[in-house]
């Protein structure tokens, strides 16, 4: 996690909330990080919208509420936001048609990089869960810090239509980028 640059996370939410069919009414965001995907989406939903965010790291939310206040505001007591600690796999199992949109930015790409379980998000299973967790014309987005060929093709191949974007981290280099994949189920 940083605060040095947010455009990529912040991306996460605003692409998908432009790309969605009709207005959200229910988004779930994997990984609560520094707040920035958070903050986005609240910016780009209507007032009764409700984005579920699911923290795997109980001291994440203790920062956000605590040291790390100041660069959260008032996202985690807008009443839109329900924060649970919990893995997000959990959820997205638990909830069959439950979302307009699932976020994720859980790791550094679509790997068990820092958390091996992680991979369950990203593999073919994993994948078939998001879909089913989605509402017909819903949306899965993954945040990386790299592309993957071989990752799109399989999320294509799920049944998902796949759009990459990426998002320069530097405004001064076009040589490095962040991944989004904006994966859509069919309505």
């Amino acid at each position: 996690m940083g605060s040095w640059e947010s455009r990529s996370e912040e991306a996460l939410a605003t692409l998908v909330c432009r790309r969605l069919d009709g207005p959200a009414s229910r988004i779930l965001i994997g990984g609560l990080g520094m707040g920035f995907t958070l903050r986005a989406a609240l910016d780009a939903l209507p007032a009764g919208a409700e984005i579920v965010v699911a923290e795997l790291v109980p001291k994440v939310v203790s920062w956000a509420k605590g040291t790390l206040a100041h660069v959260f505001g008032q996202s985690l007591s807008d009443p839109r936001v329900a924060v649970e600690i919990r893995d997000v796999h959990d959820l997205i199992v638990e909830q069959i048609g439950g979302f307009d949109a699932i976020l994720l930015d859980v790791d550094n790409g679509p790997d068990g990089f820092t958390n091996a379980a992680n991979e369950r998000l990203y593999s073919n299973w994993g994948l078939r869960a998001a879909r089913a967790a989605l509402r017909p014309g819903g949306i899965l987005a993954i945040w990386s810090a790299y592309p993957d060929d071989a990752f799109r093709s399989r999320v294509r191949d799920i049944g998902f239509s796949v759009e990459e974007i990426r998002i320069p981290i530097d405004r001064d280099r076009s040589d490095y980028d962040h991944v989004i994949w904006l994966a859509k189920r069919p309505a």
